[in-house]
């Protein structure tokens, strides 16, 4: 929803169902990826008496989108007692209190598998009189934009296409049209 839709949606909240809203600026929901990475780790701690051990490799493997989490034991032939796997996998849901081999594997697998995060990105098509371009590309350049192309339209109007990321387009309409008094946007998602 642009964020007109977004205010007159809490201006009937208020109107028609008496119901007070905490409204705060929008959210991006960004998501994250990163590419398939194997670490070996050893987590020694003796602290008197028998101390711990442990000697693990982990892959770390991207699901589809929105797969979640699954973990798979490749340990074949009974070389590690299969009671201590739950203690891994354990500790690889719970990495961040209390995975001990887990936690530490955790830790450098994903760091060597470089998570990226991934935001959503607007296509946007602005059309300006000539002498405000400068000032829109400006503008969606300081919104992080990426300009892919420009066109020319009747009337001295010109035409500028860009990648833009949705977190940077709030407000968007409402400075293009202060800075341009005429310009117009046309904003797709992609």
């Amino acid at each position: 929803m642009g964020e007109l839709h977004l205010e007159i949606i809490v201006d009937r909240l208020k109107r028609e169902f008496k119901v007070e809203a905490n409204v705060g600026a929008p959210q991006v929901n960004c998501s994250e990826h990163f590419r398939t990475s194997e670490v070996k780790y050893v987590h020694k701690k003796q602290s008197g008496g028998s101390g711990q051990f442990a000697d693990i490799t982990v892959r770390f493997e991207p699901m589809e989108a929105g797969g979640g989490y699954e973990f798979k034991s490749e340990i074949k032939g009974g070389a590690v007692p299969k009671e201590y796997i739950p203690g891994v996998m354990k500790g690889l849901e719970e990495c961040m209190s209390n995975g001990l081999a887990a936690r530490g594997a955790f830790r450098d697998g994903m760091r060597k598998a470089g998570p990226q995060l991934l935001e959503p990105i607007m296509k946007v098509e602005v059309v300006t009189p000539e002498e405000h371009l400068g000032d829109v590309i400006g503008d969606l350049n300081s919104r992080r934009g990426q300009i892919n192309s420009f066109g020319d339209k009747p009337g001295g109007l010109k035409v500028v296409d860009a990648l833009v990321p949705l977190a940077e387009m709030f407000n968007y309409v409402s400075t293009l049209r202060g800075m341009t008094r005429l310009g117009t946007s046309r904003t797709l998602c992609n």
